[in-house]
């Protein structure tokens, strides 16, 4: 299949990248490609990871000029320089793939846990919440699954990984990980909410209950308090 277009972000600074990257995923469908002229400055293993974390896959070019991108079924990172905290989930719902907003789905109380404690200021909104409050958002693992359980060892590890890597960069104050169950598969089966012994980046991690509405043990009024402590570890 030929690129569907060529976009040049060249000019673009690299940490500023992702943000870019983000109005080309909702500018592009499922399965489109397109050919996208990075900055010489950004590395060929930097490139690929910016590229998972904004809902493509790499066809071809990663150690040239120009990278061939292809558009998958994800949910893109949004995610820049000077985040005060770093909010990510396990993996895209099919909800939340089809809408471009984390934690989409009906009956999911994050946004209105954020709104309540002070993280947000507009629902279901995650640029406004990066643009205007300095908070990010991303996933562990960016394929979009229906249940948690169809995900691999091998995906934890490997978004485990980049997720260190994407802190690392981009240096947020703090990580808040949404999903105690999901951090429990991944990185401590023990692990109980809160501030964890595990860093990632070097970064300070927090860890809340799921906020699905399935999480029947959870009410909004926990999930608010548990969303302002991790606010209040990144000097919120």
């Amino acid at each position: 299949m030929a690129a569907m277009s060529t976009v040049d972000l060249h000019g673009v600074t690299t940490r500023a990248t992702p943000r870019a990257l983000v109005d080309l995923h909702r500018g592009t469908e499922p399965g489109e490609r397109v050919d996208v002229r990075f900055s010489a400055r950004l590395s060929a293993w930097r490139r690929a990871d910016v590229a998972e974390g904004a809902g493509f896959a790499l066809v071809a070019g990663i150690s040239a000029a120009t990278t061939t991108l292809e558009r998958v079924w994800s949910l893109p990172d949004t995610v820049g320089p000077d985040m005060t905290l770093l909010v990510s989930g396990l993996n895209p719902s099919p909800a939340a793939a089809d809408a471009g907003v984390g934690f989409f789905r009906p009956g999911n109380r994050f946004w209105p846990a954020a709104l309540a404690a002070g993280l947000v200021s507009a629902d279901r909104d995650p640029l406004h919440a990066l643009e205007h409050h300095a908070l990010g958002m991303t996933d562990v693992v960016k394929r979009t699954t229906r249940r948690a359980d169809e995900l691999s060892t091998a995906e934890y590890a490997a978004g485990m990984a980049r997720l260190d890597r994407l802190v690392r960069w981009l240096r947020p104050r703090s990580v808040c990980f949404v999903g105690l169950a999901g951090w429990r598969s991944a990185v401590d089966r023990h692990a109980r909410p809160g501030l964890q012994e595990r860093r990632l980046g070097g970064r300070p991690v927090h860890v809340i209950p799921s906020t699905s509405g399935l999480n029947a043990s959870s009410t909004l009024a926990d999930l608010t308090t548990h969303l302002a402590a991790a606010a209040a570890a990144a000097g919120r």
